[in-house]
């Protein structure tokens, strides 16, 4: 019987066909709470057909120990950065992921974040719930600049919301869409620095590579206004988390909110738990029942296809071919 290990723990949480689909398909399942160090993946490989993955380390020492009967690894989401795409591929091992499937979700998300800090939400709640009734000002979101590092699907949906909103739009990617730039009237930044001295918003939707990590640190900080806001639902570790810190409690900038951290979990240690104005959510940006089923749909089929030697609907690797 064909063996999956199962490690994406809203894959398992979440109800909907994906389960069926994996069910109908008879493979045996080995089931695991992710996301998983290197360490753990090492001790679950070495009888496995195949991985269906969230942000777990499948480091080349991990594929190398899975050969040769691990066949496919199908990523449940989109970023990458924790599989090592390059082994994947030196060993013929077809990578999957889901592409498409969570930009409306996460967006949402970004405005959840933004408007919490903006109307000061979680200090004025928790303050109601402990029987204060403590009443802050906030602000607009009317008006003010945003800029988007990213203009992918994300990116294009939280600009698509940042006009609804009646904000001013600007962003930077490297391949730039300008079709819908025009047609949302975004204003293509010149450079991240530009966007970093110039807008009210920062929202990252950026992958993580060696030129991104670390793209917010102190420098970077130092360009921004004082009453900036930095929201990162991308990659935790865009953002070295003891600058940003320190860059809140010193009043540095004004907030952050995050859903994403370098180290997840995190620590209770972690600087950015008792930082001043900054919101903190566990990663669960694309994680609502509908996102949910849309990857865990598109994971499934694409850990399926790739099994029986089809194509799969997104293929990260596509010169290993299938079939």
């Amino acid at each position: 019987m064909t063996r999956v290990l199962l490690t994406t723990t809203s894959f398992q949480d979440t109800p909907g066909p994906h389960h069926q689909q994996l069910k109908d398909a008879g493979f045996e399942l080995v089931v695991a709470r992710g996301p998983l160090p290197e360490s753990e993946m090492l001790k679950l490989v070495g009888d496995i057909d195949a991985f269906l993955c969230g942000d777990d380390e499948i480091t080349c020492a991990v594929i190398q120990k899975a050969l040769p009967r691990l066949k496919v690894i199908s990523k449940y989401g989109i970023g990458l950065d924790k599989v090592d795409v390059k082994s994947a591929t030196e060993f013929k091992i077809p990578v999957t992921f889901c592409p498409g499937v969570n930009h409306t979700t996460v967006s949402e998300h970004c405005f959840l974040l933004l408007l919490a800090l903006t109307k000061n939400l979680m200090e004025q709640a928790n303050a109601s719930r402990a029987g204060q009734w403590k009443r802050m000002t906030g602000h607009e979101i009317l008006g003010k600049s945003i800029g988007i590092i990213g203009l992918g699907r994300i990116g294009k949906e939280v600009a698509i919301r940042a006009k609804a909103f009646g904000m001013e739009v600007s962003a930077f990617d490297l391949y730039w869409d300008e079709a819908f730039a025009h047609g949302y009237d975004v204003k293509r930044a010149k450079s991240v620095d530009e966007i970093f001295a110039s807008c009210d918003v920062i929202s990252l939707h950026t992958n993580l590579s060696d030129s991104t990590r670390n793209m917010i640190r102190k420098d970077s900080l130092a360009q921004m206004k004082k009453d900036a806001i930095v929201i990162n639902c991308a990659r935790g570790e865009l953002v070295n988390s003891v600058d940003m810190a320190e860059a809140l409690n010193t009043g540095r900038i004004a907030g952050y909110g995050t859903d994403v951290v370098d180290q997840e979990p995190p620590p209770k240690d972690h600087p950015l738990l008792s930082a001043k104005n900054c919101v903190v959510t566990p990663h669960v940006g694309s994680r609502t029942y509908e996102s949910v089923q849309r990857q865990a749909g598109m994971a499934a089929t694409n850990l399926i296809n790739a099994l029986g030697g089809k194509k799969p609907l997104a293929q990260a690797n596509p010169e290993v071919v299938i079939g």
